[in-house]
C-alpha cells in the first residue's frame, strides 16, 4: 500500500444563509476552491487523476453532477473526471477518504476530495420533492422510526441527562473559541477570500459570518426549544445553516517527491460504521473506537479532535463515552458557531486540523462526523515535518 499524503488544504470562508457567500453558485463556489488549491500546491491541473466532491441537497444548482462541473468550471483539462458522493452531513469527509483510499491503493497517483454546500441557494431537503411516495421508503419505516435529526439530538440530551444549561454552555464555548480564532488569525492561512460580484459590485468575502463576538448566554437561554415543546436542543445549541466550499489535494508519497511537493500529512486511518437509525447521530462514538483500532493509536495518542457540532448532544455523548480531553476538541470552534455547510463541513474539518496540527506542532489529529439514517465516519492523519 501506498502512504497517501496531503500537499494542500484550503476552504472558503463559511457565509451565514443568505449572507455573503449566497450570491455565488455552489459549482462556481467549488470551482474557485479547487483553482485555489491547485495554485497554493503548484501543481498543474492535468496531473490530477479524479476530482471527487462531496454534496448532500443534490438539486438544483447542486445536482446534474457538480464534481465534475466544478472540475470543467475551473478549468481542468477535460480529461479530468470529476465525481460527487453523497453520505449526507459525512459527504465532504467521505470524499478525502475516498481519495486516499485510491492513492493508497496504486489505482490513482493524486486525487482532491472535496465538498460544497450552498444552503442559502440549495435549501435542505429541496431534494425530497417530486414524483412517488416521498424520499423515506415506507419498507424502510416500517423497520425502523426516521425522525427529524432535531429530535435524535432530543433522544441523545435524555438518554445521556444532558440539561439545556449544559447544552447551551458548550455552545457559548464554541463561539468564544471561534471567535479567539478568528481574533487571533488562526484561519487566515487555510481560508482564500472569495470576490463575490452582485448588482455591477463587487466585495470580499473572507472571514466565517456565524461566529458571535462576543457571544451571549442570555440570549442563548432566551431560545426557545427547536424541536419539541418541552425539549433542549434549540437554534443555539444546533449548528448553523451555512454556505461554503472546502478541498484536500491528495496524493502518493512518491509522487509528491517526484514533483518536488512537500508531504503535510498522511492519512494514517480511516473508517466508516453503521448505527442505530432513529436515535441516529451516535455513529462517532463505534467510529472513533474503530478508526483507532485500525490506526494502532489509542486516545491519549490523539493531539486534536475535531467533532462536528450538528447538536451539541451530539459532541458531549461522544466526550462521556471516549473520555477525550476537551481541552483538544474543537480547538478553534465548530459548527455550532462557524456554521456547517453540509456537504462542505468534513472536508473543512480535515482542512482545519491540519492547518491547526501545524500551527501547534502536534502530530494526530482525529476527525469525525455523525451522518443521517445512522452511521459515523472517523479520519486520523498525521503531521509531517
Amino acid at each position: 500500500m501506498n502512504d497517501a499524503v496531503i500537499v494542500e488544504a484550503v476552504r472558503t470562508p463559511i457565509g451565514r444563509r443568505a449572507g455573503k457567500l449566497s450570491p455565488v453558485r455552489p459549482d462556481d463556489l467549488m470551482a474557485l476552491t479547487l483553482k485555489e488549491l491547485l495554485r497554493r500546491a503548484g501543481v498543474s491541473a492535468d496531473k490530477v487523476d479524479d476530482v471527487i466532491v462531496g454534496c448532500v441537497t443534490q438539486t438544483g444548482e447542486q445536482g446534474m453532477n457538480i464534481g465534475r462541473a466544478s472540475a470543467l468550471i475551473a478549468g481542468f483539462p477535460v480529461e479530468v473526471p470529476g465525481t460527487t458522493v453523497n453520505r449526507f452531513c459525512g459527504s465532504g469527509q467521505q470524499a478525502v477518504n475516498f481519495a486516499a483510499q485510491a492513492v493508497a491503493s496504486g489505482a490513482q497517483d493524486i486525487v482532491i476530495g472535496a465538498g460544497v454546500e450552498s444552503m442559502s441557494r440549495v435549501p435542505m431537503g429541496s431534494d425530497a420533492f417530486g414524483p412517488g411516495e416521498g424520499p423515506v421508503s415506507p419498507a424502510l419505516m416500517a423497520l425502523y422510526e426516521i425522525i427529524p435529526q432535531g429530535n435524535s439530538a432530543e433522544m441523545i440530551a435524555k438518554k445521556w441527562g444532558f440539561t439545556r444549561e449544559q447544552l447551551d454552555e458548550f455552545s457559548y464555548q464554541s463561539h468564544v473559541k471561534a471567535g479567539q480564532a478568528i481574533q487571533e488569525g488562526r484561519f487566515k492561512r487555510e481560508i482564500f477570500p472569495v470576490e463575490v460580484k452582485q448588482n455591477g459590485t463587487s466585495y470580499v468575502a473572507d472571514l466565517d459570518e456565524g461566529v458571535r463576538i462576543p457571544p451571549s448566554r442570555e440570549k442563548m437561554a432566551q431560545l426557545k426549544p427547536s424541536f419539541q415543546e418541552d425539549g433542549v436542543v434549540t437554534a443555539g445549541n444546533s449548528s448553523q445553516i451555512s454556505d461554503g466550499a472546502a478541498a484536500v489535494l491528495i496524493m502518493t508519497a512518491d509522487k509528491a517527491k517526484e514533483l518536488g511537493l512537500r508531504p503535510r500529512a498522511r492519512i494514517v486511518a480511516q473508517a466508516i460504521v453503521g448505527s442505530e437509525p432513529t436515535i441516529m447521530l451516535t455513529g462517532p462514538i463505534p467510529a472513533t473506537a474503530k478508526v483507532l483500532k485500525k490506526a494502532g493509536l489509542q486516545l491519549k495518542d490523539i493531539d486534536l479532535f475535531e467533532v462536528n457540532e450538528a447538536f451539541a448532544p451530539v459532541v458531549l455523548a461522544w466526550r462521556h463515552e471516549t473520555g477525550a480531553d476537551m481541552e483538544k476538541v474543537n480547538y478553534n470552534g465548530g459548527a455550532i458557531a462557524l456554521g456547517h455547510p453540509l456537504g462542505a463541513s468534513g472536508a473543512r474539518l480535515i482542512t482545519t486540523m491540519l492547518h491547526e496540527l501545524e500551527r501547534q506542532e502536534a502530530r494526530y489529529g482525529l476527525s469525525t462526523m455523525c451522518i443521517g439514517y445512522g452511521m459515523g465516519i472517523a479520519t486520523v492523519i498525521e503531521r509531517l515535518k
